[in-house]
Protein backbone atom coordinates (compact mmCIF):
# COMPACT_ATOMS: atom_id res chain seq x y z
CA UNK A 1 0.00 0.00 0.00
CA UNK A 2 2.75 2.48 0.60
CA UNK A 3 4.62 1.35 -1.87
CA UNK A 4 1.35 2.49 -4.54
CA UNK A 5 1.06 5.56 -2.19
CA UNK A 6 4.57 6.46 -3.29
CA UNK A 7 3.71 5.90 -6.63
CA UNK A 8 0.63 8.04 -7.43
CA UNK A 9 2.23 11.03 -5.11
CA UNK A 10 5.32 10.87 -7.51
CA UNK A 11 3.53 10.67 -10.74
CA UNK A 12 0.82 13.62 -9.60
CA UNK A 13 4.00 15.15 -9.06
CA UNK A 14 5.29 14.77 -11.91
CA UNK A 15 2.03 15.91 -13.80
CA UNK A 16 1.86 19.44 -12.27
CA UNK A 17 5.73 20.11 -12.24
CA UNK A 18 5.03 19.76 -16.58
CA UNK A 19 2.10 22.25 -15.66
CA UNK A 20 3.87 24.54 -13.93
CA UNK A 21 6.19 24.32 -16.69
CA UNK A 22 4.02 24.51 -19.36
CA UNK A 23 2.24 27.77 -17.60
CA UNK A 24 5.74 29.62 -16.73
CA UNK A 25 7.16 29.22 -20.09
CA UNK A 26 3.51 30.63 -21.80
CA UNK A 27 3.32 33.33 -19.41
CA UNK A 28 6.83 34.34 -20.53
CA UNK A 29 5.94 34.29 -23.84
CA UNK A 30 3.14 36.31 -23.81
CA UNK A 31 5.10 39.13 -22.18
CA UNK A 32 7.67 38.95 -24.88
CA UNK A 33 4.85 39.61 -27.48
CA UNK A 34 3.69 41.95 -25.87
CA UNK A 35 6.84 43.89 -25.47
CA UNK A 36 7.52 42.83 -28.96
CA UNK A 37 4.33 44.74 -30.22
CA UNK A 38 1.31 42.86 -28.97
CA UNK A 39 -0.36 39.54 -28.97
CA UNK A 40 -0.60 37.44 -32.29
CA UNK A 41 -3.83 36.24 -31.68
CA UNK A 42 -5.54 39.43 -31.24
CA UNK A 43 -3.19 40.36 -34.34
CA UNK A 44 -4.46 37.77 -36.29
CA UNK A 45 -8.36 38.89 -35.31
CA UNK A 46 -7.78 42.57 -35.97
CA UNK A 47 -6.35 41.09 -39.36
CA UNK A 48 -8.70 39.10 -40.22
CA UNK A 49 -11.34 41.93 -39.51
CA UNK A 50 -9.92 44.49 -41.87
CA UNK A 51 -9.85 41.99 -45.06
CA UNK A 52 -14.04 41.49 -44.16
CA UNK A 53 -14.25 45.44 -44.08
CA UNK A 54 -13.12 45.37 -48.20
CA UNK A 55 -15.72 42.03 -49.21
CA UNK A 56 -18.69 42.56 -51.06
CA UNK A 57 -20.82 39.86 -49.38
CA UNK A 58 -24.41 39.88 -48.19
CA UNK A 59 -25.75 40.64 -44.73
CA UNK A 60 -26.04 36.59 -44.12
CA UNK A 61 -22.48 36.00 -44.39
CA UNK A 62 -21.42 38.79 -42.54
CA UNK A 63 -23.32 37.50 -39.96
CA UNK A 64 -22.13 33.83 -40.17
CA UNK A 65 -18.43 35.67 -40.13
CA UNK A 66 -18.57 37.60 -37.15
CA UNK A 67 -19.88 35.04 -35.00
CA UNK A 68 -17.31 32.58 -36.00
CA UNK A 69 -14.38 35.71 -35.27
CA UNK A 70 -15.65 36.21 -31.98
CA UNK A 71 -15.17 32.46 -31.00
CA UNK A 72 -12.06 32.10 -32.50
CA UNK A 73 -11.15 35.17 -30.32
CA UNK A 74 -12.31 32.76 -26.51
CA UNK A 75 -10.36 29.91 -28.13
CA UNK A 76 -7.21 28.86 -26.69
CA UNK A 77 -3.94 29.18 -29.34
CA UNK A 78 -2.90 25.92 -28.83
CA UNK A 79 -6.00 24.34 -28.87
CA UNK A 80 -6.52 22.03 -32.21
CA UNK A 81 -10.26 23.63 -32.68
CA UNK A 82 -8.32 26.97 -33.05
CA UNK A 83 -6.51 26.46 -36.58
CA UNK A 84 -9.97 24.80 -37.58
CA UNK A 85 -12.33 27.87 -36.65
CA UNK A 86 -9.08 29.94 -38.59
CA UNK A 87 -8.73 27.67 -41.69
CA UNK A 88 -12.54 27.94 -42.04
CA UNK A 89 -12.64 31.97 -41.73
CA UNK A 90 -9.58 32.30 -44.35
CA UNK A 91 -11.54 30.68 -46.89
CA UNK A 92 -14.63 33.03 -46.28
CA UNK A 93 -12.46 35.78 -46.84
CA UNK A 94 -10.93 34.13 -50.02
CA UNK A 95 -14.21 32.78 -51.18
CA UNK A 96 -15.88 35.40 -54.74
CA UNK A 97 -19.05 36.54 -52.62
CA UNK A 98 -20.31 38.87 -55.54
CA UNK A 99 -16.71 39.12 -56.99
CA UNK A 100 -16.97 39.19 -60.90
CA UNK A 101 -14.95 39.44 -63.96
CA UNK A 102 -16.45 41.82 -67.02
CA UNK A 103 -17.96 39.85 -69.88
CA UNK A 104 -16.51 41.21 -73.18
CA UNK A 105 -19.49 41.95 -75.42
CA UNK A 106 -17.63 42.23 -78.64
CA UNK A 107 -19.36 39.19 -80.42
CA UNK A 108 -17.12 40.27 -83.35
CA UNK A 109 -13.85 39.19 -81.79
CA UNK A 110 -15.65 36.70 -79.94
CA UNK A 111 -16.27 34.83 -83.05
CA UNK A 112 -13.22 34.94 -84.55
CA UNK A 113 -10.99 33.89 -81.13
CA UNK A 114 -13.83 30.62 -81.66
CA UNK A 115 -12.44 30.33 -85.52
CA UNK A 116 -8.71 31.21 -84.80
CA UNK A 117 -8.58 28.01 -81.73
CA UNK A 118 -10.66 25.87 -83.33
CA UNK A 119 -11.49 24.63 -87.52
CA UNK A 120 -15.26 23.97 -87.78
CA UNK A 121 -17.46 23.07 -84.91
CA UNK A 122 -20.12 25.76 -86.13
CA UNK A 123 -23.03 24.29 -83.80
CA UNK A 124 -20.95 25.11 -80.52
CA UNK A 125 -19.47 28.45 -81.71
CA UNK A 126 -23.14 29.86 -82.55
CA UNK A 127 -24.70 28.38 -79.17
CA UNK A 128 -21.55 30.69 -77.37
CA UNK A 129 -22.53 33.46 -79.49
CA UNK A 130 -25.96 33.03 -78.93
CA UNK A 131 -25.31 33.23 -75.32
CA UNK A 132 -23.01 36.21 -75.03
CA UNK A 133 -25.81 38.01 -77.40
CA UNK A 134 -28.45 37.44 -74.99
CA UNK A 135 -25.84 38.59 -72.07
CA UNK A 136 -25.40 41.62 -73.93
CA UNK A 137 -29.13 42.53 -74.19
CA UNK A 138 -30.25 41.55 -70.92
CA UNK A 139 -26.99 42.30 -68.55
CA UNK A 140 -28.40 39.02 -66.51
CA UNK A 141 -28.80 35.96 -67.57
CA UNK A 142 -28.19 32.01 -65.68
CA UNK A 143 -25.43 30.38 -66.87
CA UNK A 144 -26.63 27.40 -68.95
CA UNK A 145 -25.52 23.88 -68.28
CA UNK A 146 -24.08 22.80 -72.06
CA UNK A 147 -22.53 19.15 -72.61
CA UNK A 148 -19.91 18.36 -75.35
CA UNK A 149 -20.64 14.89 -76.28
CA UNK A 150 -18.37 13.23 -78.50
CA UNK A 151 -15.47 10.89 -79.26
CA UNK A 152 -11.49 11.42 -78.12
CA UNK A 153 -9.53 14.14 -79.88
CA UNK A 154 -12.03 16.72 -81.29
CA UNK A 155 -11.46 19.30 -78.91
CA UNK A 156 -14.01 19.26 -76.20
CA UNK A 157 -11.41 20.42 -73.31
CA UNK A 158 -9.89 22.47 -75.15
CA UNK A 159 -13.11 24.22 -76.62
CA UNK A 160 -13.78 25.57 -72.78
CA UNK A 161 -10.57 27.62 -73.21
CA UNK A 162 -11.28 29.27 -75.79
CA UNK A 163 -14.86 30.04 -74.49
CA UNK A 164 -13.26 31.49 -71.63
CA UNK A 165 -10.76 33.70 -74.00
CA UNK A 166 -13.97 34.49 -76.24
CA UNK A 167 -15.89 35.87 -72.75
CA UNK A 168 -12.99 37.22 -71.19
CA UNK A 169 -13.19 35.44 -68.20
CA UNK A 170 -11.04 32.89 -65.71
CA UNK A 171 -11.00 29.70 -66.67
CA UNK A 172 -11.30 26.10 -64.69
CA UNK A 173 -11.27 22.93 -65.16
CA UNK A 174 -12.06 20.22 -62.85
CA UNK A 175 -11.91 16.67 -63.92
CA UNK A 176 -14.14 13.91 -62.90
CA UNK A 177 -12.90 10.90 -64.15
CA UNK A 178 -12.79 8.01 -61.17
CA UNK A 179 -14.14 10.28 -59.14
CA UNK A 180 -16.27 7.87 -56.78
CA UNK A 181 -16.73 10.29 -53.13
CA UNK A 182 -19.56 12.46 -52.35
CA UNK A 183 -17.48 14.73 -50.52
CA UNK A 184 -15.48 15.42 -53.66
CA UNK A 185 -18.29 17.73 -54.71
CA UNK A 186 -20.17 18.60 -51.29
CA UNK A 187 -17.06 19.09 -49.17
CA UNK A 188 -16.65 17.17 -45.85
CA UNK A 189 -18.49 18.87 -42.50
CA UNK A 190 -16.28 20.54 -40.15
CA UNK A 191 -16.35 18.27 -37.30
CA UNK A 192 -14.29 16.09 -39.12
CA UNK A 193 -10.52 15.89 -38.50
CA UNK A 194 -8.88 17.92 -42.00
CA UNK A 195 -12.11 18.55 -43.30
CA UNK A 196 -12.01 20.36 -46.62
CA UNK A 197 -14.89 22.01 -48.89
CA UNK A 198 -15.82 20.56 -52.23
CA UNK A 199 -13.06 21.38 -54.94
CA UNK A 200 -16.34 22.92 -57.02
CA UNK A 201 -15.97 25.69 -53.81
CA UNK A 202 -11.82 24.70 -53.97
CA UNK A 203 -11.60 26.11 -57.90
CA UNK A 204 -13.43 29.09 -56.91
CA UNK A 205 -11.40 30.28 -54.22
CA UNK A 206 -8.25 29.52 -56.26
CA UNK A 207 -10.26 31.65 -59.50
CA UNK A 208 -11.26 34.58 -57.27
CA UNK A 209 -14.12 35.28 -59.74
CA UNK A 210 -17.90 34.15 -58.75
CA UNK A 211 -18.44 33.93 -62.72
CA UNK A 212 -15.64 31.57 -64.81
CA UNK A 213 -16.23 29.00 -67.53
CA UNK A 214 -15.62 25.92 -65.63
CA UNK A 215 -14.78 22.73 -67.58
CA UNK A 216 -16.40 19.02 -65.82
CA UNK A 217 -13.98 16.94 -68.24
CA UNK A 218 -15.28 13.57 -68.20
CA UNK A 219 -18.56 13.74 -66.55
CA UNK A 220 -19.41 10.21 -67.96
CA UNK A 221 -16.32 8.35 -65.86
CA UNK A 222 -17.96 9.09 -63.05
CA UNK A 223 -17.88 6.00 -60.38
CA UNK A 224 -19.78 4.70 -57.24
CA UNK A 225 -19.38 3.37 -54.22
CA UNK A 226 -20.11 2.99 -50.59
CA UNK A 227 -18.61 6.52 -49.82
CA UNK A 228 -21.97 7.90 -52.15
CA UNK A 229 -23.08 8.62 -55.33
CA UNK A 230 -21.04 11.69 -57.31
CA UNK A 231 -23.54 12.20 -59.98
CA UNK A 232 -26.49 12.51 -57.51
CA UNK A 233 -24.30 15.46 -55.73
CA UNK A 234 -23.87 16.96 -59.42
CA UNK A 235 -27.05 17.54 -59.37
CA UNK A 236 -27.36 20.49 -57.25
CA UNK A 237 -24.00 22.08 -59.07
CA UNK A 238 -25.47 21.83 -62.37
CA UNK A 239 -29.27 22.82 -62.49
CA UNK A 240 -29.97 26.47 -62.82
CA UNK A 241 -33.35 26.09 -61.11
CA UNK A 242 -30.84 25.09 -57.35
CA UNK A 243 -27.23 26.06 -58.06
CA UNK A 244 -28.24 29.38 -56.98
CA UNK A 245 -28.55 28.45 -53.51
CA UNK A 246 -25.80 25.50 -53.48
CA UNK A 247 -24.59 24.16 -49.67
CA UNK A 248 -21.04 22.70 -49.22
CA UNK A 249 -21.00 20.38 -46.22
CA UNK A 250 -17.64 22.55 -44.79
CA UNK A 251 -19.10 26.67 -45.99
CA UNK A 252 -22.42 25.81 -44.46
CA UNK A 253 -23.69 29.15 -46.25
CA UNK A 254 -25.92 28.73 -49.56
CA UNK A 255 -23.47 29.93 -52.60
CA UNK A 256 -24.34 31.05 -56.18
CA UNK A 257 -23.53 29.05 -58.62
CA UNK A 258 -25.80 30.58 -61.76
CA UNK A 259 -22.90 32.92 -62.83
CA UNK A 260 -20.65 30.33 -63.41
CA UNK A 261 -20.65 29.05 -66.68
CA UNK A 262 -20.21 25.18 -66.60
CA UNK A 263 -19.70 22.95 -69.25
CA UNK A 264 -19.57 19.43 -69.42
CA UNK A 265 -17.69 17.09 -71.60
CA UNK A 266 -18.09 13.34 -72.48
CA UNK A 267 -17.72 10.40 -74.68
CA UNK A 268 -21.07 8.76 -74.27
CA UNK A 269 -23.97 9.47 -73.01
CA UNK A 270 -25.46 5.94 -72.39
CA UNK A 271 -23.25 6.03 -68.58
CA UNK A 272 -24.48 9.19 -67.42
CA UNK A 273 -27.01 9.36 -64.92
CA UNK A 274 -30.62 10.11 -66.85
CA UNK A 275 -31.57 12.76 -63.82
CA UNK A 276 -27.93 14.45 -64.33
CA UNK A 277 -28.26 14.29 -68.31
CA UNK A 278 -32.03 15.75 -68.41
CA UNK A 279 -30.18 18.63 -66.45
CA UNK A 280 -27.79 19.84 -69.11
CA UNK A 281 -27.94 20.52 -73.27
CA UNK A 282 -26.44 18.60 -75.19
CA UNK A 283 -24.03 19.84 -77.63
CA UNK A 284 -23.03 16.84 -80.01
CA UNK A 285 -19.54 17.14 -81.75
CA UNK A 286 -18.63 14.46 -83.82
CA UNK A 287 -15.58 13.35 -85.82
CA UNK A 288 -13.73 15.63 -89.07
CA UNK A 289 -13.55 14.21 -92.25
CA UNK A 290 -10.19 14.06 -94.18
CA UNK A 291 -10.68 17.09 -95.74
CA UNK A 292 -10.79 19.07 -92.13
CA UNK A 293 -8.10 16.99 -90.77
CA UNK A 294 -5.60 18.51 -93.33
CA UNK A 295 -6.82 22.05 -92.30
CA UNK A 296 -6.41 21.55 -88.81
CA UNK A 297 -2.66 19.43 -89.17
CA UNK A 298 -1.89 22.95 -90.97
CA UNK A 299 -3.07 25.41 -88.49
CA UNK A 300 -3.17 23.96 -85.29
CA UNK A 301 -0.98 20.85 -85.29
CA UNK A 302 2.24 21.22 -87.07
CA UNK A 303 2.80 24.84 -85.76
CA UNK A 304 2.24 23.42 -81.69
CA UNK A 305 4.55 20.73 -82.41
CA UNK A 306 7.37 22.71 -84.17
CA UNK A 307 7.40 24.70 -81.17
CA UNK A 308 7.14 21.78 -78.90
CA UNK A 309 10.48 20.43 -80.64
CA UNK A 310 12.23 23.45 -81.07
CA UNK A 311 12.27 23.72 -84.66
CA UNK A 312 11.32 26.62 -86.84
CA UNK A 313 8.77 26.78 -89.78
CA UNK A 314 10.98 26.31 -92.76
CA UNK A 315 13.16 23.29 -90.92
CA UNK A 316 9.94 20.40 -91.15
CA UNK A 317 7.87 20.57 -94.37
CA UNK A 318 4.51 18.48 -94.51
CA UNK A 319 2.83 18.71 -97.77
CA UNK A 320 -0.87 18.09 -97.97
CA UNK A 321 -0.49 14.72 -99.44
CA UNK A 322 2.24 13.34 -96.70
CA UNK A 323 -0.46 14.57 -94.62
CA UNK A 324 -3.36 12.95 -96.26
CA UNK A 325 -1.39 9.87 -96.40
CA UNK A 326 -0.69 9.97 -92.64
CA UNK A 327 -4.49 10.04 -92.11
CA UNK A 328 -5.21 7.20 -93.92
CA UNK A 329 -2.82 4.87 -93.45
CA UNK A 330 -1.38 5.64 -89.94
CA UNK A 331 -4.49 6.54 -88.04
CA UNK A 332 -8.39 5.64 -87.79
CA UNK A 333 -9.60 7.84 -85.30
CA UNK A 334 -12.78 10.64 -85.34
CA UNK A 335 -10.39 13.07 -83.22
CA UNK A 336 -7.07 14.16 -84.69
CA UNK A 337 -5.17 12.87 -81.37
CA UNK A 338 -3.45 10.17 -83.34
CA UNK A 339 -2.62 12.42 -86.12
CA UNK A 340 -0.76 14.55 -83.73
CA UNK A 341 1.48 11.58 -82.16
CA UNK A 342 2.27 10.44 -85.96
CA UNK A 343 3.14 14.48 -86.77
CA UNK A 344 5.37 14.79 -83.41
CA UNK A 345 7.21 11.30 -84.52
CA UNK A 346 8.03 12.89 -87.65
CA UNK A 347 8.84 15.74 -86.35
CA UNK A 348 11.21 14.31 -83.54
CA UNK A 349 12.96 12.42 -86.67
CA UNK A 350 13.96 15.79 -88.10
CA UNK A 351 14.90 17.10 -84.80
CA UNK A 352 17.37 14.69 -84.26
CA UNK A 353 18.78 15.80 -87.49
CA UNK A 354 19.47 18.90 -86.78
CA UNK A 355 20.73 18.25 -83.47
CA UNK A 356 23.40 16.02 -84.91
CA UNK A 357 24.00 18.90 -88.06
CA UNK A 358 23.56 15.70 -90.21
CA UNK A 359 22.15 16.88 -94.05
CA UNK A 360 18.46 16.45 -94.71
CA UNK A 361 15.78 17.22 -97.13
CA UNK A 362 13.09 19.79 -95.14
CA UNK A 363 10.50 18.34 -97.31
CA UNK A 364 9.22 14.29 -95.90
CA UNK A 365 8.93 12.30 -98.57
CA UNK A 366 6.07 9.20 -98.75
CA UNK A 367 9.41 6.90 -98.41
CA UNK A 368 10.52 8.53 -95.68
CA UNK A 369 7.34 8.06 -93.48
CA UNK A 370 7.48 4.11 -93.86
CA UNK A 371 11.23 4.44 -92.95
CA UNK A 372 9.94 6.84 -89.83
CA UNK A 373 6.59 5.43 -88.62
CA UNK A 374 7.27 1.73 -90.00
CA UNK A 375 4.45 -0.36 -92.62
CA UNK A 376 1.22 1.48 -92.77
CA UNK A 377 -1.02 0.15 -89.92
CA UNK A 378 -4.39 0.95 -91.77
CA UNK A 379 -5.59 -0.20 -95.09
CA UNK A 380 -8.50 2.30 -96.26
CA UNK A 381 -9.80 -0.35 -99.08
CA UNK A 382 -10.54 -3.06 -96.42
CA UNK A 383 -14.07 -2.70 -97.36
CA UNK A 384 -14.09 -4.19 -100.59
CA UNK A 385 -12.51 -7.49 -99.77
CA UNK A 386 -16.49 -9.02 -100.62
CA UNK A 387 -15.26 -11.52 -103.18
CA UNK A 388 -17.31 -14.42 -101.39
CA UNK A 389 -20.77 -14.77 -100.92
CA UNK A 390 -22.20 -14.31 -97.23
CA UNK A 391 -19.33 -11.52 -96.34
CA UNK A 392 -21.30 -8.20 -95.52
CA UNK A 393 -19.66 -4.77 -94.76
CA UNK A 394 -21.79 -3.29 -91.63
CA UNK A 395 -21.28 0.35 -90.12
CA UNK A 396 -20.94 0.50 -86.39
CA UNK A 397 -20.81 3.09 -83.84
CA UNK A 398 -18.22 3.14 -80.87
CA UNK A 399 -17.28 5.67 -78.25
CA UNK A 400 -14.03 6.69 -80.16
CA UNK A 401 -16.09 7.56 -83.63
CA UNK A 402 -17.66 5.48 -85.92
CA UNK A 403 -16.09 2.16 -87.25
CA UNK A 404 -16.78 -0.57 -90.15
CA UNK A 405 -17.18 -4.17 -89.11
CA UNK A 406 -17.98 -7.71 -91.53
CA UNK A 407 -20.15 -10.19 -90.74
CA UNK A 408 -19.06 -13.26 -92.51
CA UNK A 409 -21.65 -16.20 -92.91
CA UNK A 410 -20.61 -20.22 -93.48
CA UNK A 411 -23.15 -23.09 -94.14
CA UNK A 412 -22.23 -26.85 -94.23
CA UNK A 413 -24.37 -29.85 -93.95
CA UNK A 414 -25.87 -30.67 -90.52
CA UNK A 415 -29.30 -30.44 -88.49
CA UNK A 416 -30.27 -26.72 -88.41
CA UNK A 417 -27.84 -25.06 -86.19
CA UNK A 418 -27.43 -21.93 -85.22
CA UNK A 419 -23.57 -21.04 -84.48
CA UNK A 420 -22.31 -16.79 -83.03
CA UNK A 421 -18.93 -15.95 -82.54
CA UNK A 422 -16.74 -12.81 -82.64
CA UNK A 423 -17.77 -11.98 -78.25
CA UNK A 424 -21.57 -10.49 -79.42
CA UNK A 425 -23.42 -9.32 -77.15
CA UNK A 426 -27.39 -9.82 -76.30
CA UNK A 427 -28.37 -7.60 -78.79
CA UNK A 428 -26.64 -9.04 -81.48
CA UNK A 429 -27.53 -12.29 -81.22
CA UNK A 430 -30.88 -11.08 -81.11
CA UNK A 431 -30.39 -9.48 -84.42
CA UNK A 432 -29.04 -13.14 -85.67
CA UNK A 433 -31.76 -14.67 -84.31
CA UNK A 434 -34.38 -12.78 -86.05
CA UNK A 435 -32.61 -12.49 -89.56
CA UNK A 436 -33.10 -16.11 -89.86
CA UNK A 437 -35.93 -16.71 -88.49
CA UNK A 438 -36.90 -13.78 -91.10
CA UNK A 439 -35.25 -15.92 -93.95
CA UNK A 440 -37.10 -18.86 -93.07
CA UNK A 441 -40.83 -17.47 -93.20
CA UNK A 442 -39.65 -15.77 -96.26
CA UNK A 443 -37.59 -18.55 -98.48
CA UNK A 444 -40.11 -18.27 -101.25
CA UNK A 445 -39.87 -14.33 -101.75
CA UNK A 446 -35.73 -14.77 -101.25
CA UNK A 447 -35.83 -18.00 -103.85
CA UNK A 448 -34.48 -20.27 -101.13
CA UNK A 449 -35.88 -24.03 -101.13
CA UNK A 450 -37.55 -24.00 -97.34
CA UNK A 451 -35.98 -27.40 -96.39
CA UNK A 452 -32.14 -26.53 -96.57
CA UNK A 453 -32.76 -25.14 -93.26
CA UNK A 454 -33.12 -28.33 -91.55
CA UNK A 455 -29.99 -30.26 -93.36
CA UNK A 456 -27.41 -27.43 -93.03
CA UNK A 457 -25.87 -25.65 -89.72
CA UNK A 458 -25.60 -21.72 -90.12
CA UNK A 459 -22.24 -19.99 -88.54
CA UNK A 460 -22.03 -16.76 -88.68
CA UNK A 461 -18.87 -14.91 -87.26
CA UNK A 462 -17.96 -10.90 -86.85
CA UNK A 463 -13.98 -10.64 -86.94
CA UNK A 464 -11.71 -9.19 -84.37
CA UNK A 465 -13.46 -11.30 -81.56
CA UNK A 466 -11.20 -10.00 -79.01
CA UNK A 467 -13.44 -6.97 -79.08
CA UNK A 468 -16.94 -6.83 -77.41
CA UNK A 469 -19.68 -5.73 -79.72
CA UNK A 470 -22.91 -5.21 -79.17
CA UNK A 471 -26.15 -3.10 -80.53
CA UNK A 472 -29.25 -3.26 -83.16
CA UNK A 473 -27.39 -1.74 -85.77
CA UNK A 474 -26.16 -4.89 -87.52
CA UNK A 475 -30.00 -6.59 -88.20
CA UNK A 476 -30.06 -5.91 -91.84
CA UNK A 477 -26.21 -6.65 -91.94
CA UNK A 478 -27.23 -10.07 -90.59
CA UNK A 479 -29.98 -10.75 -92.66
CA UNK A 480 -27.68 -9.29 -95.95
CA UNK A 481 -25.14 -11.93 -94.88
CA UNK A 482 -27.18 -14.58 -94.59
CA UNK A 483 -29.46 -14.56 -97.47
CA UNK A 484 -26.17 -14.05 -99.59
CA UNK A 485 -24.60 -17.39 -97.87
CA UNK A 486 -27.83 -19.29 -98.61
CA UNK A 487 -28.44 -17.98 -102.36
CA UNK A 488 -24.36 -17.82 -102.92
CA UNK A 489 -24.81 -14.23 -104.61
CA UNK A 490 -22.20 -12.31 -103.86
CA UNK A 491 -22.86 -8.27 -102.28
CA UNK A 492 -21.94 -5.42 -104.50
CA UNK A 493 -18.25 -3.72 -103.64
CA UNK A 494 -17.98 -0.37 -101.54
CA UNK A 495 -21.52 -1.28 -100.08
CA UNK A 496 -22.09 -1.28 -96.27
CA UNK A 497 -25.58 -0.65 -94.16
CA UNK A 498 -26.82 0.21 -90.79
CA UNK A 499 -30.30 -0.78 -89.55
CA UNK A 500 -32.32 -2.34 -86.80
CA UNK A 501 -34.96 -4.84 -87.73
CA UNK A 502 -38.21 -6.52 -86.66
CA UNK A 503 -40.08 -10.05 -87.07
CA UNK A 504 -42.58 -8.52 -89.65
CA UNK A 505 -39.86 -7.48 -91.63
CA UNK A 506 -39.29 -3.77 -90.85
CA UNK A 507 -36.50 -1.53 -90.78
CA UNK A 508 -35.85 0.49 -88.05
CA UNK A 509 -33.53 3.52 -87.51
CA UNK A 510 -30.45 3.53 -85.56
CA UNK A 511 -28.06 6.68 -84.03
CA UNK A 512 -24.63 7.66 -84.52
CA UNK A 513 -25.57 8.37 -88.27
CA UNK A 514 -22.85 10.72 -88.72
CA UNK A 515 -20.01 8.79 -87.03
CA UNK A 516 -20.75 5.71 -89.17
CA UNK A 517 -20.42 7.92 -92.29
CA UNK A 518 -17.16 9.11 -91.41
CA UNK A 519 -15.83 5.64 -90.97
CA UNK A 520 -17.58 5.10 -94.72
CA UNK A 521 -15.69 7.17 -96.03
CA UNK A 522 -12.56 6.32 -94.35
CA UNK A 523 -12.73 2.98 -95.42
CA UNK A 524 -13.69 3.95 -99.45
CA UNK A 525 -17.05 3.03 -98.99
CA UNK A 526 -19.68 4.64 -101.96
CA UNK A 527 -23.21 3.09 -101.26
CA UNK A 528 -24.83 3.15 -97.95
CA UNK A 529 -28.23 1.41 -96.87
CA UNK A 530 -30.45 3.19 -94.22
CA UNK A 531 -33.64 3.00 -92.68
CA UNK A 532 -35.94 5.72 -93.99
CA UNK A 533 -36.32 7.41 -90.96
CA UNK A 534 -32.72 8.25 -90.69
CA UNK A 535 -33.28 10.22 -93.37
CA UNK A 536 -34.04 13.06 -91.20
CA UNK A 537 -30.04 12.42 -89.84
CA UNK A 538 -28.69 13.12 -93.27
CA UNK A 539 -30.27 15.90 -94.15
CA UNK A 540 -28.94 17.49 -90.96
CA UNK A 541 -25.58 16.72 -92.01
CA UNK A 542 -23.48 19.14 -94.17
CA UNK A 543 -23.16 18.89 -97.22
CA UNK A 544 -19.36 18.02 -97.86
CA UNK A 545 -20.04 15.22 -95.02
CA UNK A 546 -21.99 13.13 -97.49
CA UNK A 547 -20.20 14.26 -100.79
CA UNK A 548 -20.08 10.87 -103.21
CA UNK A 549 -21.65 8.95 -101.55
CA UNK A 550 -24.76 7.22 -102.70
CA UNK A 551 -27.74 6.40 -99.91
CA UNK A 552 -30.41 4.03 -100.34
CA UNK A 553 -33.66 4.29 -97.98
CA UNK A 554 -35.67 1.15 -97.65
CA UNK A 555 -38.81 0.59 -95.44
CA UNK A 556 -38.63 -3.67 -95.46
CA UNK A 557 -36.32 -5.75 -95.05
CA UNK A 558 -36.84 -7.30 -98.36
CA UNK A 559 -35.94 -4.35 -100.45
CA UNK A 560 -32.26 -4.55 -98.06
CA UNK A 561 -31.43 -8.17 -100.22
CA UNK A 562 -32.95 -6.69 -103.32
CA UNK A 563 -30.20 -3.53 -103.36
CA UNK A 564 -27.16 -5.15 -101.52
CA UNK A 565 -26.87 -8.37 -103.40
CA UNK A 566 -25.79 -8.54 -107.28
CA UNK A 567 -28.44 -10.06 -109.86
CA UNK A 568 -25.86 -11.87 -111.90
CA UNK A 569 -26.15 -15.53 -112.20
CA UNK A 570 -24.11 -17.56 -109.89
CA UNK A 571 -21.18 -19.30 -111.28
CA UNK A 572 -20.79 -22.24 -109.25
CA UNK A 573 -24.16 -22.19 -107.16
CA UNK A 574 -24.33 -24.77 -103.59
CA UNK A 575 -26.72 -27.35 -104.03
CA UNK A 576 -28.96 -26.97 -101.61
CA UNK A 577 -32.11 -28.73 -102.36
CA UNK A 578 -32.46 -31.49 -100.75
CA UNK A 579 -34.19 -34.28 -102.60
CA UNK A 580 -37.94 -35.15 -100.89
CA UNK A 581 -37.57 -38.67 -98.79
CA UNK A 582 -39.87 -41.41 -100.53
CA UNK A 583 -40.16 -42.98 -96.92
CA UNK A 584 -43.47 -43.62 -95.02
CA UNK A 585 -43.77 -40.17 -92.91
CA UNK A 586 -44.27 -41.23 -89.94
CA UNK A 587 -40.22 -43.01 -90.81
Amino acid sequence: MLELKNQIQSKVKIDIDKQQREYFLNQQLKTIQEELGGNVQDQEISSLRERAAVKKWSKEVAAVFEKELERLQRINPAAAEFSVTLNYLELLLELPWDEYTKDNFDLKRAEKILDTDHYGLDKVKNRILEYLAVLKLKGNLKSPIMCLYGPPGVGKTSLGKSIAKALGRKYVRMSLGGLRDEAEIRGHRKTYIGAMPGRVIQNLKKAKSGNPVFVLDEVDKLSTDYHGDPSSALLEVLDPEQNTTFYDNYVEIEYDLSKVLFIATANSLSSIQPALRDRMEIIEITGYTVEEKIQIAIKHLIPKQLEAHGLKRGQVVLSDKIIEKLILDYTSESGVRTLEKQIASVIRSTAKSVALEEKYDPKIKPTQLSKILGAPIFQKEKSIDNNVAGVVTGLAWTPVGGDILFIETSINKGKGKLTLTGNLGEVMKESAVIALAYMKAHADELNIDPQVFDHYDVHIHVPEGATPKDGPSAGITMLTSLTSAFTQRKVKKKLAMTGEITLRGKVLPVGGIKEKILAAKRAGITDIILSADNLKDIEEIKAHYVEGLKFHYVKEMIDVVGIALLNEKVKNPLKLTIPVSTEHPKK
